[in-house]
């Protein structure tokens, strides 16, 4: 282990230190709430769009709750646009957060490998699209596994690729379901709520949370099947 990885190493834990602390404890986090960045975002105008998107980006780097962004667009945007713009957003951040453990980390990361995380290292670039799909449908926590996913040998179209694809459905579910019901509380027509929008919105949301059960019985059926 040489001395530029472990100081490479010391700045992303660094770095991941400062950004939990102003999330989480500092002063900043007050600026940072839902409510004062829909006040920014109004502000802005014809620009809210792309900087909800650079804020989403940020924010994934800063460990903030992606629910919480994810929720502030579906209600700033509605429950398409809103998908659109969280979607573009989080894999923004998605791959700074990826290409910040990639160069900080890595190194160390490889320097400390033993024979049996090497072969998982190894399996991991030749599958890295498979796995991060797997791990974005079973709802893996999104910013550590971002920074996780940088010091391991996946190769970075693959992450992204597995990233787009695996957090769409998630993503949707969620917005729709959002932006759904932001949409009958502004207009204040409550019947609404009795429409196929709606239904169809909860039976998505409701769903998304056996995605992973259906997930790993697949998996599982797969394995018998191998045997």
């Amino acid at each position: 282990m040489n001395r530029k990885a472990l100081l490479k190493m010391a700045a992303l834990l660094t770095f991941i230190a400062v950004a939990v602390y102003l999330v989480r404890f500092s002063p900043a986090r007050q600026y940072l709430s839902a409510d004062q960045l829909e006040l920014l975002l109004e502000t802005v105008g014809f620009w809210a769009p792309l900087l909800f998107i650079f804020i989403y980006a940020a924010g994934v780097c800063l460990f903030i709750p992606g629910t919480v962004l994810t929720a502030l667009g579906a209600a700033l945007f509605g429950p398409y646009w809103g998908f659109v713009y969280v979607w573009l957003g989080a894999m923004l951040g998605a791959g700074l957060a990826f290409l910040i453990g990639r160069h900080l980390g890595r190194d160390f990361a490889a320097s400390i490998i033993g024979n049996r995380l090497q072969r998982f290292d190894e399996a991991i670039e030749r599958n890295g699209f498979a796995t991060v799909l797997y791990l974005r449908l079973v709802y893996f926590p999104f910013t550590p596994m971002n920074f996780g996913m940088g010091l391991t040998r996946v190769r970075f179209r693959d992450y992204l690729a597995g990233t787009g694809l695996g957090i769409m459905v998630g993503t949707f579910i969620f917005t729709f379901f959002v932006g759904t019901i932001k949409e009958i509380w502004v207009s204040g027509q409550w019947e609404q709520l009795m429409s196929w929008k709606v239904f169809f919105s909860i039976a998505l949301f409701v769903f998304s949370f056996f995605i992973p059960k259906l997930l790993k019985m697949v998996k599982g059926r797969r394995a018998i099947e191998n045997v």
